[in-house]
């Protein structure tokens, strides 16, 4: 009689492992299943980018965007790089202005971050109250304008297209969310050692912020690389346009030579609008597209992060 009952018990778990194993597979199988859908939902929107991109013009006009290539023509890339040298000296710019905005914009968001996270910093919610105070109210673009360029220069200057992101309140917080996870102890033994407050910055905290990193970084330099309003405001010699603001005119003066061909009736070569707006789309926002994948890990890892944290 025990052993029955004995084996009446290992079949009656075994049986709801079983069913656990079958639910857990099922629950598996529909997740894979709403992620792929999400996933595809992302993707096809830029598919359809450089789809359009290859497309004649009339077939854009006459039939939409195609999900499947029925024509192949490059004339839109071909009116977007007609100038290469302008082009590459517009990437050197902008990936020049990114690199160098985004390693300062990081080193100051985590710097500041861990300033306002040590607790013995009497300071700290006074200051915490004055950065978030910024995001609800500012001085507006005249005065900003007018103190940019009139005080501090900015005219055709590098500087005016690194200066104005290079604080992010938003990633100070993240970063300071993230460094109250990180244990006091470590600070406080490197001080019995002797070390100041600046060497155990780099030399303990930043390497143990590798996830805040990357995703900073990520966020300052999609920042830098979409950046045109600035170059508009301050920058006049087109020898430092970046890519965004010199794609933008280039847009422009098609729209405004075909507009004046309409008006006019005078007969100009037809310009590729559409086509060249997908065109653009796509130089501009390739090489991002390619850095995403590399830092994607630690991205998702370091937002996770800095949002559990309070």
């Amino acid at each position: 009689m025990a052993a029955m009952t004995a084996q009446a018990k290992t079949g009656k778990h075994g049986l709801d492992r079983r069913v656990w194993t079958k639910d857990a597979v099922s629950l598996n199988v529909v997740g894979i299943v709403l992620i792929s859908i999400f996933a595809l939902l992302c993707v096809v929107p830029f598919y359809l980018i450089v789809v359009a991109s290859f497309t004649p013009e009339s077939s854009l006009i006459r039939d939409g965007y195609p999900l499947f290539p029925t024509a192949f023509d490059v004339q839109s890339y071909l009116l977007c790089l007609k100038n290469p040298v302008s082009i590459l000296m517009a990437y050197g710019t902008t990936i020049g202005v990114t690199l160098v905005g985004t390693a300062l914009a990081v080193f100051l968001a985590t710097m500041t971050g861990y300033v306002l996270s040590r607790k013995d910093f009497p300071w700290r919610n006074k200051l915490s109250f004055f950065f978030f105070f910024t995001t609800l109210f500012n001085g507006g673009l005249v005065p900003w304008y007018i103190q940019c360029v009139r005080y501090l220069n900015f005219k055709n200057s590098y500087i005016s297209l690194i200066l104005p992101l290079m604080f992010s309140v938003w990633n100070m917080i993240i970063a300071k969310s993230f460094m109250n996870g990180v244990p006091a102890a470590i600070s406080e033994s490197a001080m019995i050692d002797g070390a100041n407050d600046f060497v155990i910055f780099v030399r303990l905290i930043l390497p143990l912020s590798k996830p805040l990193i990357a995703t900073l970084g990520l966020f300052s330099a999609l920042a830098y690389w979409n950046d045109w309003y600035n170059c508009m405001l301050f920058v006049t010699d087109e020898n430092m346009f970046t890519l965004q603001y010199y794609l933008q005119r280039m847009l422009g003066s098609a729209e405004a030579m075909r507009l004046v061909a309409e008006k006019s009736g005078i007969a100009l070569p037809s310009v590729p609008l559409e086509g060249m707006k997908m065109a653009m789309t796509v130089i501009a926002t390739g090489p991002i597209v390619l850095l995403y994948p590399f830092v994607q890990r630690y991205f998702v890892k370091g937002l996770t992060i800095g949002a559990v944290k309070g």
